[in-house]
């Protein structure tokens, strides 16, 4: 399959669907292709099928109303492209549910191996280096920007997201989460080192 044009309507919708981003240098559709790298990284380590794992990743983002649950949105959007595309009913099938569920990262359900990579790539996209990016570029648009304010909300991240690992599906996912928590523990050392 080409995936190149379902690329190009992905940037579209990511575009037009007016879902509003929660910082300036937040963009919709750069995540997109992270988590679509990352699906691509872990099916290679644990199989499944590369075409539902790649479409689910690279649609999972594309509905938004502001009402409704992005997932049952995207869903949607995702199951009439790829039906207008001929993609076989089943794989459409499978993919739109994979849309529908993938943001109750909490969820016990049993899910299939192509769900559980897409759910764990789009939980890896934000976690480790990137991570500090967001927190450092998120401190400079505030009032009164610092380096202190900026460590603080990095360390508050790592805080709130290392319990988080419980979310992730597969043991790859696991263990490379555990390798970007251990990077931003280190990093935060570091940055105490410097700071104070």
């Amino acid at each position: 399959m080409n995936y190149s044009e379902v690329i190009e309507f992905v940037r579209k919708m990511t575009s037009d669907n007016d879902r509003p981003p929660n910082y300036p240098f937040r963009n919709r559709f750069e995540h997109t292709m992270r988590v679509y790298r990352w699906a691509i990284k872990l099916q290679a380590k644990l199989g499944g099928d590369l075409d539902i794992i790649v479409l689910a990743a690279l649609l999972h983002d594309v509905g938004w109303d502001g009402v409704r649950p992005h997932g049952e949105v995207g869903a949607e959007i995702a199951v009439e492209y790829l039906d207008s595309i001929g993609l076989e009913p089943e794989k459409i099938k499978r993919i739109g549910e994979i849309i529908m569920i993938h943001s109750d990262k909490d969820t016990d359900k049993d899910l299939s191996l192509e769900c559980r990579i897409v759910m764990d790539a789009d939980l890896l996209d934000e976690v480790g280096a990137i991570s500090v990016l967001w927190d450092s570029m998120a401190t400079a648009i505030e009032d009164d920007p610092s380096y202190k304010k900026a460590y603080y909300r990095i360390k508050d991240y790592y805080r709130i997201n290392k319990p988080k690992i419980k979310r992730c599906k597969t043991d790859a996912g696991r263990a490379e989460y555990t390798k970007r928590m251990q990077l931003l523990e280190n990093f935060i050392f570091q940055l105490e080192r410097e700071l104070f």
